[in-house]
């Protein structure tokens, strides 16, 4: 950051002293080169090359005097985008450096289907191309990024995740790709999945298709 700093006042103290030292006639012929490379990494190939063609008209822009709002406005519609940064290479190149949202579940609303991303948002999609969990129910994202919180605190890997179930009430149901399907309490959810995985590695337990860790200081287990 300092040197990016250092970078601006050097860049505005060359232009003051070129203003400076010119007068009305020769400052009206006084042009600076307009931006010729904008350069895009972190998405895929086709969502690269899709997100430059909205960036193209800055190119009638000089890189000295670029709208850099602007940019992040756009940048910041894009929902497959997690995190950003802006670099520019003077006199006339433009670079993005892109981390893309990661895909958590899938869910259909309103009969469109879409991925729900780290970033809170939704990307709309035509397929579960990504083998996610799925998520029934009327959807709270930001309930959803509570809940992988806790997972990834807890012994369960996320990846084993199938399906999700939400309830109104803020409760999940977890059903894992073993087809065992855990009844979480809205409260201690990291105690609640381990506990319930604990019961999973158990010999005793092995014939299990679910558990119920909705009451506290109770463990209700059914079998085949």
């Amino acid at each position: 950051m300092p040197q990016q700093i250092n970078r601006k006042i050097l860049l505005y103290f060359f232009l003051f002293i070129i203003l400076g030292t010119l007068n009305n006639k020769n400052l009206s012929k006084l042009k600076f080169p307009k931006i010729d490379t904008i350069e895009i990494e972190g998405l895929e190939k086709k969502d690269n090359s899709e997100f430059l063609k909205s960036l193209e008209f800055f190119k009638m822009n000089s890189l000295f005097f670029l709208n850099e709002l602007q940019i992040r406005e756009l940048l910041s519609a894009n929902n497959l985008i997690e995190e950003y940064s802006i670099f520019k290479k003077y006199p006339s190149s433009l670079k993005i450096k892109i981390i893309q949202t990661q895909f958590l579940a899938y869910v259909n609303k309103n009969g469109r289907n879409f991925y729900v991303g780290s970033n809170g948002k939704l990307i709309e999609t035509k397929n579960n191309s990504e083998n996610l969990p799925y998520i029934f129910g009327d959807l709270d994202i930001s309930k959803l990024l509570e809940l992988k919180k806790f997972i990834d605190n807890s012994n369960l890997n996320y990846n084993e995740v199938k399906n999700l179930f939400f309830f109104s009430s803020g409760r999940w149901d977890i059903e894992i790709k073993s087809g065992i399907l855990i009844k979480l309490p809205s409260e201690k959810l990291v105690e609640s999945l381990d506990l319930s995985l604990s019961l999973l590695n158990n010999e005793k337990f092995k014939n299990i298709k679910s558990i119920d860790v909705r009451q506290k200081n109770q463990v209700i287990v059914n079998g085949q």
